[in-house]
This record gives structure tokens, sequence and C-alpha cells, in this order.
């Protein structure tokens, strides 16, 4: 009985958000505009990285102490703490990981790892935004940091586009340990939309943008439609300055100490877990 009384509560809040989510938007009928999505604490409930590295860890890929590093920028996440110098850490860490490894495995692992740790992430609200978009007949992308083979999978997987990431190098088929450019981060997005948007004839000012971090502020200005959702403390800020829709799925903002201190306990019951698994073997 408790439990389908959870199942209930669970369908009864995703159809709240859906709701909430759709209330008051109006949007152009017009094949040039177009929708662009971040991902991490967007789109997804986290960071996608994080959740790549888990999996990639429980297939023997790297060490415990590198799932503890990739814990703590899950935290940074979570508190909305995005920064360029954590991402870049992300970025590395992730590299030497994958040198080595073919693009056909990391494309069928990640397959797997989505479906294990993201698809029950997605933010509902989010995603009905993004359903709208597309059932105004608007083409809707994910522009996103992660990698572009994980952000392909994920807009596939949720019926999306199509998907701009930060690009691995790779020759015959496997990685390299090095970037087609660099991160797919802040003015890198805009570049990228706007590069986007003239490939395929959208006008910007139709457009929308998502995203949680000021960080995006760029690619949000890019559009006649920006939208704050799940912003941290700045793009809030910005977003209530310059009028733009702000869309909140946390439900009651908590304290950041209360949601750091939450989160290191998560991370402490990963280790712990990886751990007892490890001796388990």
């Amino acid at each position: 009985m408790r439990l389908r009384r959870d199942q209930y509560r669970s369908v009864g809040r995703a159809a709240a958000e859906t709701a909430e989510a759709i209330a008051g938007i109006e949007l152009p009928s017009d094949s040039r505009a177009a929708a662009f999505f971040d991902l991490d604490n967007t789109l997804l409930h986290g960071a996608s990285l994080f959740y790549l590295a888990r999996g990639l860890h429980e297939r023997d890929f790297f060490r415990t102490s590198d799932i503890l590093r990739f814990g703590y920028q899950q935290i940074r996440f979570a508190a909305g703490a995005e920064h360029a110098v954590h991402m870049s850490e992300a970025r590395n860490t992730a590299l030497s990981f994958i040198a080595g490894r073919s693009v056909a495995e990391l494309s069928r692992i990640g397959e797997e790892i989505f479906e294990e740790r993201m698809a029950s992430k997605i933010w509902p609200g989010t995603q009905a935004i993004a359903h709208l978009h597309m059932d105004q007949g608007q083409r809707v992308w994910l522009v996103t940091a992660a990698p572009a083979e994980i952000a392909a999978i994920i807009a596939k997987r949720l019926g999306l586009t199509g998907a701009l990431g930060t690009v691995a190098e790779h020759t015959n088929g496997e990685y390299t340990g090095r970037l087609v450019g660099d991160l797919l981060h802040g003015d890198a997005k805009a570049a990228a939309v706007e590069a986007l948007a003239a490939r395929e004839g959208l006008d910007l000012s139709l457009c929308s943008a998502y995203s949680d971090s000021a960080n995006d502020i760029p690619m949000l200005s890019l559009v006649g439609h920006p939208c704050a959702v799940n912003p941290d403390r700045k793009l809030r800020k910005h977003a209530k300055q310059h009028g733009w829709r702000i869309r909140d799925y946390r439900g009651r903002r908590r304290n950041t100490t209360l949601g750091v201190a939450a989160g290191s306990g998560a991370v402490a019951g990963t280790a712990a877990g990886i751990l007892i698994a490890r001796h388990r073997r």
C-alpha cells in the first residue's frame, strides 16, 4: 500500500510540474523558431559527467579516488556553483580515463548508463517545456559541456532534434585524450548556437533558451525568449533584472550549507558502497 501511495504522489508531482511548466508559455509557430536547453541542473538533476563517471567506475575504467573527486564536483553542481575551473578539472580527469578507448565502446556504455543513472533524473517540468516546443513544430537541441556522444544519447532518448556537446578527439575509432577545440561552455555555447542558427536558417529573436547557470547568460541573451531554470543566485538576479522567465523545480529553496552537507553525506555513502562492493568481489 505504501509503495502504491508513493507512486501516486510521484505521478501527482510530475503532473503538477508539467502544468506549471507550460502555464503562460506562448510559442511562435514558425519554422525559424527553435529551443536550446542546457543539460546539467536544467534538464537533468545533477551533473551528467558525474553519472557517467559512476557508471564507468563500476566498469573498472578508473579508481575509487577518482569517483570521490567527481562526487565533490556533483556537490558543487547541486549547490549551483558551476565554475570554469571545476569544469576544466572534470574535463582533464574525464579525458585521461577515456584515452585509448574506442568511440563505439563509450557510446554503448553511455546508453547503459543513461538507463541506469540518468533517465530517472530528468526534471519532468523542463522535459514538458521541451515537448511543448516540439508540439509547436519547433526543433529542440541540447547544448551542453557534456561529451557530444553522451549528449546525443540523451537527446535521442528524449526525442529531441539533436545535441551540441564537447567534442573529444579520436583517430581510427579511439579517443586520443585531447579535445577538438575546448569545452562547450559559456561563450563557446553562445557561439555554437549562433553557428547552428545560421546553418539551420533560424531567427534567434524567435528562439528560446533554458539554463540554470549564470555561465550561460551569453547563450540566453542571444534569443528572444530566455528562461532561467533552477537558477543559481547570479542568474536568478540577472533574470529578474531583465524580465526573463524563471522556472524552479527544486521545491522549497534550501540553505546552501544544508544542501552541501546533504551532498557530502551522499558522496560519503557512495564511496562506502563502492568500497564494500569491491571487498565482496
